[in-house]
């Protein structure tokens, strides 16, 4: 018998008690049902991947893209699926509002809203129009009366406004204001994680990889750990240098599977066969 939704949720808070988890980021079901195969325990849409899935740059898609993207993924899988919700898809508190109760009835079990108006070119929204904004999504969830887990997330060092001071007071604000974790992508080191940690404790933070491993993030006390776009990436470069080997010079050597990286993908996608 599959999970409840409810039961999806309460699993999804309880990852982020102790520990430290990998929440791997799928942009489709495929995707997502083998991730779920590899043995994760939740998972994490990410904007970037569907939008090249969708032939849209990131950021470049509307809500309801999103929203019907994300009931694809909670069908698709038995484990907690955090959604992507960038900038919940509205500036103001009341739109953010109504844009993440639209979110929770597609039965996930996060979210994470951010205070980049919109994309790496934009800049953040002011301080205290982003904590009115983490706050209306707060009311969403307590009035939707469904346990969804509230990620804030702090955007100045991914789009190239590396200030740590103003990070973590915003981090800090957001999570008076509601916010289950926090989370500034584009974190590089130790100093900068380890100060993350320390403004919001007791509560979890979700670091970027960048490269670093699973071990050395732990030891910096991030309690859950996202690729981003990266899978996603990975797979449409792998697509992009292979047909382009064909296009150019007619060899078909690199776009066949390799025996060794095998994937047995008839039996994975079996699980959800009719």
């Amino acid at each position: 018998m599959r999970p409840t939704i409810s039961e999806k949720r309460s699993t999804f808070r309880a990852l982020h008690e102790a520990g430290c988890f990998v929440i791997p980021n799928p942009w489709d079901a495929g995707s997502a049902v083998i991730l779920e195969d590899l043995g994760f325990k939740a998972l994490a849409s990410t904007s970037a991947g569907l939008a090249w899935s969708q032939a849209r740059p990131d950021n470049g898609l509307v809500v309801e893209t999103v929203l019907d993207h994300l009931s694809v993924l909670v069908d698709a899988v038995d484990i907690p699926i955090n959604a992507d919700f960038e900038n919940a898809f509205a500036e103001d508190p009341s739109g953010v509002e109504n844009n993440v109760s639209r979110a929770i009835e597609t039965g996930i079990a996060g979210l994470s809203v951010e205070d980049s108006a919109g994309g790496r070119n934009a800049g953040l929204y002011d301080f205290d129009l982003s904590v009115e904004r983490i706050a209306a999504a707060r009311t969403a969830i307590d009035q939707s009366g469904h346990d969804v887990f509230l990620t804030a997330r702090s955007e100045g060092f991914f789009i190239g406004q590396p200030d740590l001071d103003e990070t973590l007071r915003r981090l800090a604000a957001y999570s008076d204001a509601g916010a289950d974790c926090l989370y500034a992508p584009g974190l590089k080191d130790k100093d900068q994680i380890t100060a993350v940690v320390q403004a919001v404790a007791p509560k979890p933070v979700n670091v970027l990889t960048l490269g670093l491993p699973l071990e050395t993030l732990a030891e910096f006390g991030a309690r859950r750990v996202s690729v981003g776009g990266s899978l996603a990436h990975a797979a449409y470069a792998e697509l992009w240098h292979s047909a382009k080997d064909i296009a150019e010079t007619g060899n078909f050597e690199t776009s066949k599977p390799n025996p060794g990286r095998g994937v047995p993908f008839n039996k994975i996608f079996s699980k959800r066969s009719v």
